[in-house]
């Protein structure tokens, strides 16, 4: 039996955040990130709802990127002592991750990281409080996912938590937010949200009710990302859209062993942060010249959906081709070691790296079983930039 699992309710288009005037409750918590959505004014106006709903609100600010396990114990705490019945989550993936994790701590505090580490072994949330997420990236579909990511920086490792009870209750998908994106960001987490799609469309675990969901995401992507970066804020909206729908489909399908490569390096090089959207984009062309031993039919598919034609093959050559071409204009290096990671760390990490992503969770569902010293030698070519093939 399999599972296809979405929030309660999902308000799109822009001024849906109004929809936080209508929450029924007493208290809520606001966990926020960094200020961009204080200094685009989306915080006053999000207050100004809650209090039109009635609603007492407290503030949890300040969740850092990629945000670690003592961010997560110092959130959930403050809500043990305020008790909200709504956990709110507005910004980038990580303060609605963070948000996720701490509603865990706030309605178990007696539970550990270690417990909530293994895949699907959450215990039964929505005894005190139930969640929003209100996106303001375009990429990580954290509003509609089962998904978590923290990082625990004693190790530089990222866990990647998942269980449906985390699913949001509600998301608000309002493209007004993600119009305040720099270019940059707007890249990575365009190409984090095609990564996203084609992952899910080639997962051992992809369903009739999955595909059209990815396939769609596909195709909206190619078409917007462009111009999106480029400040498009038509483009914007949609591409708000394209990766809420692929977090649909990758929520329910899972992922693949990019988003396991990702995971494990992406705080593992003392020369630099990888942004997790940078790191798929870079790994994704390699990935599918690797899978495509078992999964070749499915990426032609990708391709022919997207106006590519000839054999399978060559329609997997061109898929990657044209990933390498946006990824050229959208400013994201084709290799680790243009990004700019040492070659000498490189080389010294590369094996324990290589361990930790096989036992990634997201690697389970890879459509090519994968072994270390498989995962070792891929990584070699993604640093290099030389040809898998094998």
């Amino acid at each position: 039996m399999m599972r296809f699992t979405l929030p309660r309710d999902l308000y799109y288009g822009k001024g849906s955040l109004e929809q936080l005037k209508n929450l029924k409750g007493k208290k809520a918590v606001l966990v926020l990130g960094g200020g961009s959505m204080k200094k685009f004014g989306f915080v006053d106006k999000a207050l100004s709802y809650l209090k039109e709903a009635g609603i007492e609100t407290k503030l949890i600010e300040n969740v850092e990127p990629d945000p670690s396990v003592e961010t997560v114990m110092k959130g959930a705490a403050v809500m043990r002592e305020f008790e909200p019945d709504w956990i709110i989550s507005m910004g980038g993936g990580s303060p609605i991750d963070a948000a996720k994790a701490m509603w865990v701590f706030y309605e178990y505090p007696d539970t550990s990281f270690e417990k909530i580490i293994e895949p699907f072994s959450f215990p039964e949330l929505r005894q005190k409080a139930k969640f929003v997420a209100v996106p303001s990236t375009s990429g990580t579909a954290t509003e509609v996912t089962a998904f978590s990511v923290i990082t625990d920086y004693s190790t530089g490792v990222k866990y990647p938590l998942a269980d449906f009870n985390i699913t949001p209750d509600i998301a608000i998908v309002d493209p007004q937010l993600a119009e305040t994106m720099p270019p940059k960001l707007v890249a990575h987490t365009g190409m984090d949200a095609l990564t996203h799609a084609i992952e899910a469309y080639v997962s051992t675990l992809n369903s009739p009710f999955t595909d059209p969901l990815a396939l769609k995401a596909i195709h909206m992507v190619f078409d917007y990302l462009p111009d999106s970066y480029g400040g498009d804020n038509d483009a914007r909206e949609q591409m708000h859209y394209a990766q809420c729908l692929a977090g649909q489909a990758f929520t329910n399908a899972l992922l693949g062993i990019v988003h396991s490569m990702a995971h494990k390096t992406g705080a593992a090089f003392s020369t630099g942060h990888i942004p997790h959207g940078c790191a798929n984009a870079i790994y994704l062309p390699y990935v599918i010249k690797y899978n495509a031993k078992n999964a070749e039919s499915r990426y032609a598919d990708i391709a022919r959906s997207v106006g590519i034609n000839g054999t399978d093959s060559e329609c997997v050559d061109a898929l990657c081709d044209k990933i390498d071409e946006y990824n050229v204009k959208l400013g994201i290096p084709k290799t680790l070691k243009e990004f700019g990671i040492l070659e000498d760390e490189f080389k010294e990490k590369v094996s324990k790296i290589a361990e930790l992503a096989v036992s990634d969770a997201c690697t389970g569902s890879n459509p090519r079983p994968i072994t270390p010293a498989e995962m070792e030698k891929l990584l070699t070519c993604v640093y290099y930039g030389t040809e898998v093939d094998f």
